[in-house]
């Protein structure tokens, strides 16, 4: 397995946006100092999409074009606060309680809440019922909050996490004899991050290894034809709870797939569609700071 680094810097420099291009920088500072630096600097990109409200909007999730705070625009938002980890921002409680207002009565989120301006924004987040709460979003977004709660515990405070966190154990537990391949995903993202502190967890995490095949490969119904949830979707850190539920070799298969995808430009593609041209390019710089973060990860860089 081999990337090219210096090509994938020069992609990030001629495609991607400087939110991703801070990401990059962050991923690969060299010294404590200039780590701490591009942290702060990924920090500083972020809140250009930031609302008075304390949510994010502003295209942060690309195919969310709409100025509103959305809570896929926070599961961005976090992503970057991890990726600044461990430095901190009072960012991160003031959104935590932002998603605390929106929750809905049982305790989960709507996949989205009502969008005004809805050009170039994906019909599934324009069209989607803010009234009920969704397993798949909520399960992204409490697995990367609880992330950022591990490394800076006030951020998390509020008792949404774990309001949130419950509706998701009891929405899995409630989950059908053939659950959507990315509400699998996010289910089994979340259910590894509070496995070790909670055995029900651990237990329901266990029991949806009946879902995920030995190929690792899940087809996301309604998306393109060529659209999986694959092994590293489900597992893409070495030594979490979630690696129990795929076999070594479809890991190694994947990695290998991984830096074999990147491309003549020196990044990544998607294998989703995009629903305006400038998410169709936000999404590559997104996914090449992902790939190179899972292959970090798992030691092939």
């Amino acid at each position: 397995m081999s990337v090219d680094l210096s090509a994938a810097a020069d992609f990030m420099a001629a495609s991607a946006r400087l939110l991703d291009r801070r990401r990059f920088d962050v991923l690969f500072a060299a010294g404590d100092g200039d780590r701490a630096a591009a942290a702060d600097a990924v920090l500083a990109a972020v809140e250009a999409y930031r609302n008075p409200d304390g949510g994010y909007g502003w295209g942060l999730e690309p195919d969310l074009r709409s100025r509103t705070s959305q809570p896929g625009g926070a599961l961005h938002a976090l992503e970057a606060m991890v990726d600044a980890a461990p430095t901190t921002t009072p960012r991160a409680r003031e959104l935590c309680d932002w998603l605390a207002a929106v929750t809905l009565p049982d305790g989960g989120l709507p996949f989205a809440l009502p969008v005004p301006d809805p050009a170039a924004c994906a019909p599934f987040w324009a069209d989607a019922d803010a009234t009920t709460s969704s397993l798949q979003i909520t399960a992204v977004v409490a697995a990367v909050a609880h992330r950022v709660a591990a490394y800076d515990p006030p951020a998390a405070g509020p008792p949404g996490l774990a309001t949130a966190t419950a509706f998701c154990l009891r929405a899995v537990r409630a989950l059908g004899p053939e659950p959507h391949a990315l509400e699998l995903a996010f289910a089994v993202g979340l259910l590894d991050r509070v496995a070790g502190t909670d055995p029900e967890a651990g237990e329901l995490l266990a029991g949806l290894r009946r879902h995920v095949p030995p190929s690792g490969l899940v087809h996301v119904g309604g998306g393109a034809e060529e659209e999986f949830m694959r092994a590293l979707d489900f597992a893409p850190e070495p030594d979490r709870p979630a690696r129990a539920l795929v076999r070594p070799e479809a890991v190694e298969r994947e990695l290998a797939r991984l830096a074999g995808q990147q491309q003549d430009d020196g990044g990544w593609a998607v294998d989703f569609a995009s629903y305006s041209p400038a998410a169709a390019l936000e999404w590559r710089g997104h996914r090449t700071v992902e790939a190179l973060g899972i292959l970090r990860a798992n030691g092939v860089l």
